[in-house]
């Protein structure tokens, strides 16, 4: 899912310089002198240029800020860290752009682009390895598949695949934690299978831990961040012989395809061309096939007044499983982005543009479809595909239906009028940023009859009939606003729908949606059948002054027989009975943890990929740096006392 507030915080002149070797390796005519000694590089004096700034402007500029066919945008500068760029130039994906110069040069500009120094980013301790200790064990197989457990996306783990129920919770505790190094957010969800959890993290590394005494069996290193979920493929638990992959992206849109036993690659491919593509939400695994849902940050570098906004349209790629190659590629807007006016400033408009998929493909296997939610239009005029229920073909990707929630939204971060002095670049619609970011729900109904459920960011729940996409009910549950409504996942047990709703108490709020109502932060529960609320557990405000913490849920909500697993922005974790909202378990996350690696970690607020629940053990990140949340970097595992 994205969230805007934090985007014009970040410095569009100190960016990206990470490429996949779409720019040919041609250098500028200009010469850039510095000395090939391979020692670090001084740090400026205050108000000198950087000693990178002459290299990234000879070597990087012409790709990277030029919006160059596959090369990814600078945006992508804080997410990817120092070392990912060095790394990129020294031997990975920018080698040979990279190859005339020194590792001085490269660690200038590795230096230059993230604001970040090589020198505080130390080498973190690591978990004891597994050794002949944690063997892979076929018999213990995928306990879910996938970011929602099943490929409904409920989101609900029965007992005998994840072996708790509402009773297991009073006495759960942390068996173990894992510390995310050099990090300040942790929301990749994890996976199970054969013994061991697996998940992405902030600097690009997929770890494979043993899942009972967290030991480590084998770590991977993507180019980037790896915060979406990771799914695996199932097996059969006498299946001795099993060879299960791993499927994920990075965050600029890489998909990779790893062995679930040993860490080795088997494919890795760009499943977006664009410079701001991204992949944030989980695969979906079904039929063979992977499929993969393309957001973007275009909308971020949009804040920009002099950036001719938007060329991106949202996407879902479907890829053959076992060797990489696309089979088809639905773009949500099929219409390519042309000029369509000029800005106040004359920069150029460019649209249709936007409609990103920021959540994972729902499968319905019966009807021979998938549905994902889109998000806003980046530029003027808005169209009928954002905000918007789509259903497309599982075999060929050809669109079946469109519904459309909320019509005429248009938005990118020039309409940030607290961030920025210069709103030329607002789309007239001016919002109001209503995406879907969590993946609709499919949910079976007593008749007979199936429903698909949607949350969106304000603070609407609808019913849609999956044949058409009629709607049959709409419920308002939240307040809605930059940062409220649904954020990354609903649940359901049966025919009751758990509903997670932030409504972040946000500036912006006053002064752009002028709301009537207060905010309703906290879970809910629906019936589905009808639509009616037939619970409210509003949240506890136990912030008070304390800078980043607010009393909403933005993680994804994961149910158990009789229990609900929901994670909240202020650092505390909280089950709750199913039956009436009632909290029957809490963790307060916002301290000091021991951990496997005998490094400190620290949790913060919850937000991201939910808990995975998996042979009698809750597995759930905690710490959100970013959007103006408490950072943290904890993984922790839990389960009932003895």
């Amino acid at each position: 899912m994205k969230l805007h507030a934090w985007i014009l915080s970040y410095s569009l002149g100190a960016l990206l310089c990470l490429g996949l070797g779409a720019c040919g390796g041609e250098t500028p005519s200009e010469s850039v002198a510095i000395v090939d000694s391979g020692a670090d590089v001084a740090a400026p004096a205050q108000n000198d240029a950087h000693p990178g700034e002459a290299v990234y402007q000879a070597k990087c500029a012409n790709c990277h800020d030029q919006a160059v066919y596959k090369a990814p945008g600078r945006l992508f500068l804080a997410m990817l860290g120092p070392r990912n760029v060095f790394e990129a130039m020294n031997g990975g994906l920018m080698r040979a752009q990279a190859a005339g110069l020194s590792i001085a040069q490269k660690k200038a500009v590795a230096e230059y682009i993230t604001g970040q120094s090589l020198a505080d980013m130390a080498e973190p301790p690591t978990p004891p390895l597994c050794g002949d200790s944690s063997p892979f064990d076929p018999a213990r197989t995928p306990a879910s598949l996938g970011w929602g457990v099943d490929r409904a996306n409920s989101r609900f783990q029965p007992a005998d695949g994840g072996g708790l129920t509402r009773d297991d919770m009073d006495s759960l505790e942390v068996k173990w934690a894992f510390a995310f190094p050099n990090a300040i957010k942790a929301r990749s969800q994890p996976a199970s299978g054969g013994g061991a959890v697996y998940f992405g993290s902030q600097d690009g590394t997929v770890y494979a831990l043993d899942a009972k005494t967290g030991c480590q069996r084998w770590t991977f290193k993507a180019g980037g961040e790896v915060r979406n979920a990771l799914v695996i493929t199932p097996w059969e638990p006498d299946a001795l012989d099993a060879t299960p992959t791993l499927y994920f992206a990075d965050i600029v849109a890489r998909v990779y395809a790893v062995d679930a036993r040993t860490g080795e690659l088997r494919w890795s491919l760009k499943a977006a061309d664009h410079p701001f593509a991204t992949v944030t939400a989980g695969l979906a695994l079904h039929g063979g096939l992977v499929y993969v849902p393309i957001s973007s940050l275009e909308v971020a570098v949009a804040g920009d007044p002099g950036y001719a906004c938007c060329t991106f349209r949202g996407a879902v790629v479907a890829l053959n499983a076992a060797t990489g190659e696309e089979v088809w590629r639905t773009h949500t807007i099929e219409k390519e982005a042309a000029v369509a006016g000029q800005t106040r400033a004359g920069t150029d408009i460019l649209a249709p543009s936007g409609a990103p998929v920021w959540n994972t493909p729902t499968i319905d296997p019966a009807r021979g479809l998938l549905y994902v939610g889109t998000g806003e239009n980046y530029s003027s005029p808005s169209d009928g595909n954002s905000d918007a229920i789509m259903a497309m073909e599982l075999a060929t990707g050809k669109k079946a239906w469109i519904s459309q929630q909320t019509a005429g939204d248009a938005w990118n971060a020039g309409c940030l009028v607290l961030y920025t002095d210069d709103d030329s670049n607002c789309p007239e619609e001016d919002g109001p940023d209503y995406d879907f970011a969590a993946s609709p729900v499919l949910i079976s109904l007593s008749d007979g009859g199936d429903v698909l459920l949607a949350g969106q960011k304000s603070g609407w729940v609808a019913a849609l009939d999956p044949d058409d996409g009629s709607v049959a009910w709409r419920t308002r549950v939240g307040r809605g606003g930059v940062q409220g409504g649904v954020h990354f996942g609903m649940a359901a047990e049966g025919t009751t729908a758990f509903i997670p709703i932030n409504d972040m108490r946000y500036p912006e709020d006053t002064t752009r949606y002028k709301f009537r109502i207060e905010p309703r932060p906290g879970l809910y529960a629906l019936d589905v059948t009808t639509g009616e609320v037939t619970w409210s557990a509003p949240a506890e405000d136990r912030c008070g002054d304390m800078a980043g913490c607010d009393p909403g849920i933005s993680q994804a909500v994961t149910a158990v027989p009789g229990a609900v697993i929901a994670g909240y922005l202020d650092g505390m974790l909280r089950v709750h009975d199913s039956r009436d909202g009632r909290v029957i378990w809490a963790l307060d996350t916002l301290r000091d943890f021991e951990t496997v690696s005998g490094a400190v970690a620290r949790g913060g607020s919850f937000s991201g990929g939910g808990a995975l629940v998996a042979d009698g053990m809750i597995y759930v990140n905690s710490g959100y740096g970013i959007y103006e949340h408490m950072p943290g970097n904890v993984l922790l595992a839990l389960g009932p006392g003895e």
